[in-house]
């Protein structure tokens, strides 16, 4: 029945130790709504929705799903009742192929007297991805040689089956390509006709506004308001939307507020005549105190050159130069000076099973130690300063990693490297998956590092946030520059577009 109730919570609470994460919280979705769920990091939506899930249990509080009591004990068992969430860090297993993955917990299907039948699953696998319009991904090969944004689409086409109800859907836009997001848009859009629901996480407004058909917003683990479609798109909704999530006006200068693009003379770092993977023959110099952006569609090869730079990738030919000395790998990066925060934050950025302390410290270590002994007192002064410099939300600085909102672990991610006074940054996507609080504050922090003469290569697929943070643009298209362009006050994301497809 359409605007059936199909999923209530009722007084959800969710304590972490002291750290109180959902304080009673009510929500209900109804059958052929996109309901979007914003706040701030921290505010309490995934939690939420990983409880609805089955992902953790609450504290207190109770669920009804189509009417009986709701409590699954885990994803599985959430996803065979139909309520699926694709999360927001990446969600599968290296080693095994894509239909392997996609298949997951379901392998049973493909199994008489204990053998798997692998051709079987792997021509299911591929009909999905066929279904789903990203057949260029082939479910016999190991999902390793994929990108992170393929990973999404293919998490994507596990979680969605003919069975499925709820889909709840976990900032996973920001991890996909232009073209795959149009795609998932669509989905959404067919899951809601289809007399189903979708529970959209996202920290981009436009995107709530566009694609939600109603909103609720919640803000340290309250629920603060709903609002109807009609009301998300009257004038001023997302200065609304804004205070709601945060408690005060927040506006719109989020970004750099000159336009001084000059620099010093020093090369901080330099790619000489680089070719990595399918890139050829690519040339630049870095300066002490400039920020160069990269932008383009996924897959045009940007992220090898930020790869490239931290000696993560082989080149081919060529060299990436730190003060006339070869960049060979991460450790030769990191021990010139490099620091390097990835878009794959999970698996890259952090060792989750670590705590902050751990984390902030661990490119430090040589200068924390002595006769292999780390000192205590150094170690403490030292996370202390990144803590506060970067507010980190924690308990204590011995707190998990893995416990932090995603806001708080990209923090973890900077703090590592003026931690250890890295004077060449290479951000892939910094903001992404943050709130508009936390961008902010990032934006404030590389303004801040440009002017300690600190030399960053920004790559984005916000072109957004690169006119307002670059002192040069450069995109690239099909593996190749395609357009530079230079900090103004008069350059709009029409004036770039042209140059990305």
């Amino acid at each position: 029945m359409e605007n059936e109730t199909i999923l209530v919570c009722k007084n959800i609470v969710k304590r972490f130790g002291p750290v109180n994460a959902l304080n009673g919280v009510d929500f209900e979705v109804r059958r052929g709504e996109i309901r979007g769920l914003i706040g701030e990091n921290g505010s309490g939506k995934s939690t939420l929705t990983s409880i609805m899930a089955g992902m953790q249990k609450a504290t207190s509080g109770t669920m009804e799903y189509k009417g009986k009591p709701w409590n699954p004990s885990t994803m599985e068992q959430a996803q065979e009742q139909g309520v699926c969430m694709i999360l927001q860090e990446s969600n599968t297993v290296r080693g095994c192929t894509v239909a392997e993955n996609i298949f997951a917990g379901q392998i049973s299907k493909f199994s008489k007297f204990g053998v798997v039948n692998m051709k079987k699953m792997t021509e299911e696998a591929q009909k999905l991805l066929d279904s789903f319009g990203v057949g260029r991904i082939r479910a016999a090969d190991l999902i390793d040689r994929y990108t992170f944004e393929d990973r999404k689409m293919i998490e994507i086409v596990r979680s969605v089956s003919a069975d499925t109800e709820i889909l709840v859907v976990d900032e996973t836009t920001t991890a996909l390509s232009f073209d795959a997001r149009e795609l998932f848009y669509k989905l959404m859009k067919r899951l809601a006709e289809q007399n189903k629901a979708v529970i959209f996480i996202s920290h981009d407004m436009n995107e709530i506004l566009e694609q939600c058909t109603h909103l609720t917003v919640l803000r340290d683990g309250d629920i603060i308001g709903h609002l109807t479609g009609e009301e998300m798109r009257q004038p001023g909704a997302p200065e609304k939307i804004r205070y709601m999530m945060v408690g005060r006006e927040i506006g719109d200068a989020y970004y750099r507020s000159d336009y001084d693009t000059s620099h010093e003379e020093e090369v901080a770092l330099e790619f000489q005549d680089v070719s990595v993977g399918e890139i050829k023959h690519f040339n630049l110099k870095l300066h002490k105190g400039e920020i160069v952006g990269f932008g383009g569609l996924s897959g045009c090869g940007m992220r090898l050159i930020g790869r490239a730079g931290f000696g993560l990738e082989k080149l081919t030919s060529g060299s990436v130069l730190r003060n006339g000395k070869k960049i060979k790998d991460p450790l030769t990066a990191i021990r010139s000076g490099i620091g390097y925060v990835s878009k794959d934050r999970d698996t890259e950025a952090l060792i989750l099973s670590a705590s902050i302390a751990d984390n902030i410290t661990f490119p430090s270590l040589d200068a924390l130690s002595k006769f292999t002994f780390i000192d205590p007192r150094k170690e403490k002064k030292l996370v202390k300063r990144e803590v506060d410099r970067y507010l980190i939300k924690c308990n204590t600085p011995r707190q998990l990693v893995s416990t932090l909102s995603g806001g708080n672990k990209q923090k973890v991610s900077f703090a590592k490297w003026t931690a250890k006074g890295s004077s060449v940054i290479i951000m892939d996507c910094p903001t992404r998956g943050v709130d508009i609080g936390v961008k902010q504050a990032m934006y404030a922090f590389i303004a801040q590092m440009k002017k300690e003469g600190k030399a960053i290569l920004l790559i984005s697929e916000e072109l957004s946030e690169l006119i307002g943070m670059a002192d040069k643009i450069i995109i690239l298209k099909d593996f190749a520059v395609s357009g530079e362009f230079m900090r103004s006050p008069d350059l709009q994301e029409t004036d770039i577009i042209g140059s990305m497809i």
